[in-house]
Formats: structure tokens, sequence, C-alpha cells
């Protein structure tokens, strides 16, 4: 399942709306990539509010875009991380170490905004 990818400005907002297999997260990884140097945009908003499990493979592939999208010059802001997944990711020992999170699409685009 294609993950859509929207621009508003120089922010490309992924928008993950149901899970997806690891082949999925392969490809959204590719295609952010992709898009971060095509759009030149300067961030990027991954969007997880919809899931209601982040497992182990899926955070790995979200930590990794938002590392690859720095190195192309783009800071990434995961949002929309529902209570019970924070949890569940804390008791598995899931980080998104050295992202940044926000409670939601507004606040991740503010986030942006301010450091764009």
């Amino acid at each position: 399942m294609s993950v859509p990818i929207l621009k508003q400005g120089d922010i490309l907002i992924a928008s993950i709306q149901s899970a997806l297999s690891d082949q999925d997260l392969a490809q959204l990884r590719d295609d952010l990539a992709h898009r971060v140097g095509h759009t030149r945009a300067h961030g990027v908003v991954i969007d997880v509010t919809a899931l209601d499990v982040l497992d182990s493979f899926a955070t790995r592939t979200i930590r990794g875009v938002a590392y690859s999208a720095r190195l192309r010059g783009a800071e990434t802001v995961v949002v929309g991380i529902q209570p019970e997944v924070a949890f569940a990711m804390v008791q598995l020992g899931l980080t998104f170490e050295d992202v940044t999170t926000a409670l939601d699409l507004e606040e991740g685009l503010d986030i942006l905004r301010e450091h764009i």
C-alpha cells in the first residue's frame, strides 16, 4: 500500500493511514529520500496517528528515514504517536533516538517552521 506524500511549501508530509508491511515501509523510505532531493524539501513530517502498533522494524525504518533526510538537508518530525503505542515502545525499548516527535501534525509543522 502506497503512502501519500504531500508537499506543503518546503515540507513533505507522509501520512501513514494503516499498518504497513516491511516492503511498504522500505518503499516509503525510498520515496521520501527521493522526494526530499527532488523537491528540495527542508522538512519532513511522518504522521503515524492511525497506527496502533509500531514494531521494531517500523521504528528502525522511520528512524532511518529521519537520518537519511537529515543527511540530505531536511529535518524530520514524527507526529501522532498514540499513548498505547508510546507505552508499548517504552516497554520494548524502542526509541526514535535523535528524532523529534510531536503530539500532532499542527505541532510538528510549527516545530519545522521554527527550525527552517
